[in-house]
């Protein structure tokens, strides 16, 4: 294998026409750039300079390896440049897999501050629930995983991952505007015992049937589905009554449903992950770094 930097030294050497002129160019000594091309000639297995009256001449082998060394140069510093600008934050793309209602509440607003101040950086968003979102992000198939959990459920990310927190994502009950607890500032779950429910995504409702068991109840689930605009259509249509993230009711609310805080339930935690080698990379630290601060923000307005 030859260095490539000794391509760049011998390029420099047959542009300027010697050592001392190419060592001036390039701020080496001349010994320095004697040495590489000689390292250069033992890694080719041949001479590539004769010397002459008038100063260096290139070997054949000389000539052939100057007819591909200005493609190299420029390949390697066209290569150099792009890196430089992933590095910088001024080009490259990251991929994020967020949860539905993470897409459309936080990640909206995470993407519009980074474009604001890096317009060239490119997020590709894909979307599934967790844990698949987290073994997508162990397969090499995204950068970011937006992610969220439990506490009674919540289950290790992993030494692979590094995880940054987002929010606490208050749960509430969802309720028909006419339902005869719907002007209450809270209510206990316990006092919905005798209801109807519509039950979510498989989490979600794993998380529900625990926390009726731990109100000492098991709920008449009538109708299950992942849809959070059904949900609500369904609730509003007095099929049942629904547990859900009150990020949710942030940006569907149907005008027949009423969010109303559960006592005594804790939040479900939202967390963006990655995997620990690429929280080096800029693109992947900037993302993690906005939501945390956007989450941090969302707190504090209460």
């Amino acid at each position: 294998m030859v260095d490539p930097r000794y391509i760049g030294v011998f390029h420099e050497v047959v542009r300027t026409g010697s050592y001392t002129a190419a060592a001036r160019s390039l701020g080496y000594s001349q010994p320095a750039v004697s040495q590489q091309m000689r390292a250069l000639e033992r890694a080719l297995g041949t001479p590539l300079f004769l010397r002459a009256s008038g100063g260096l001449e290139l070997t054949e082998a000389g000539r052939i390896l100057a007819g591909h060394a200005d493609s190299v140069v420029e390949d390697l510093t066209a290569a150099a440049n792009k890196i430089t600008a992933v590095r910088e934050l001024r080009r490259g793309s990251v991929r994020l897999c967020a949860f539905p209602s993470a897409s459309a509440t936080l990640v909206p607003s995470a993407v519009a501050r980074i474009t604001a101040s890096h317009p060239e950086l490119r997020i590709q968003l894909s979307e599934a629930e967790p844990p698949d979102s987290l073994e997508a992000l162990r397969r090499g198939e995204c950068d970011v995983a937006l992610a969220f959990s439990y506490p009674d459920i919540e289950e290790p990310a992993g030494n692979d991952i590094t995880g940054t927190d987002v929010l606490d994502d208050p749960m509430v009950a969802v309720l028909p505007v006419a339902h005869p607890l719907a002007e209450r500032e809270s209510v206990a779950l316990r006092e919905l015992a005798g209801q109807r429910w519509i039950a979510g995504c498989p989490r979600c409702r794993d998380h529900f049937l625990r926390s009726c068991e731990s109100a000492g109840f098991e709920p008449d689930v009538a109708f299950t589905t992942d849809d959070n605009l059904a949900v609500q259509g369904l609730v509003a249509a007095g099929v049942g009554i629904a547990l859900m993230p009150s990020l949710v009711l942030s940006f569907l609310r149907h005008p027949d449903v009423v969010g109303i805080p559960v006592e005594g339930l804790r939040p479900r935690r939202v967390t963006a992950y990655a995997l620990w080698e690429q929280h080096r990379i800029p693109a992947t630290a900037l993302l993690l770094e906005t939501f945390g601060g956007l989450g941090a923000e969302i707190v504090a307005e209460g």
